[in-house]
């Protein structure tokens, strides 16, 4: 065998390597895995949603250390990250356009889940998850 057929069985086993560890995976920290996944505190302002408010921002605090957090990788019902912050405590907060999550299927008049879902420095995943009410009140 020489060194390009070589190389060649090298790259199929390396690849057949990657594809069985999981590397190869599209999951998204939506989708559920075979991983553990962490579960944390969470808070959301506001936690009465009216629709026809003319609010820009919802905000999520969370009980993790803002260091902790690869804030690219937050969402929140799946609505990317709009801008992320330390608390005063030095946990980290994520912000989302309010105008995206309005927009996700909401049951108007009820409780509805909102589920925070990233990943930490160190490769874990996090979700946390919390139910608000929806209203839609003209002011």
């Amino acid at each position: 065998m020489d060194s390009v057929q070589r190389s060649a069985l090298l790259f199929v086993f390396l690849a057949a390597l990657v594809v069985s560890a999981g590397c190869g995976s599209s999951a998204t920290p939506t989708e559920p895995t075979d991983a553990p996944v962490m579960q944390i505190t969470i808070e959301v302002a506001p936690n009465v949603l009216n629709i026809q408010s003319e609010g820009q921002v919802v905000t999520v605090h969370t009980n993790l250390a803002y260091s902790y957090v690869v804030a690219s990788s937050v969402l929140l019902n799946g609505v990317k990250i709009d801008s992320w912050k330390a608390d005063d405590r030095g946990n980290f907060v994520a912000k989302f356009a309010m105008s995206a999550i309005k927009n996700l299927p909401l049951n108007i008049g009820q409780l509805n889940t909102l589920r925070l879902d990233g990943t930490t420095t160190d490769g874990k995943a996090f979700w946390g998850s919390k139910a608000i009410t929806v209203v839609s009140n003209a002011g």
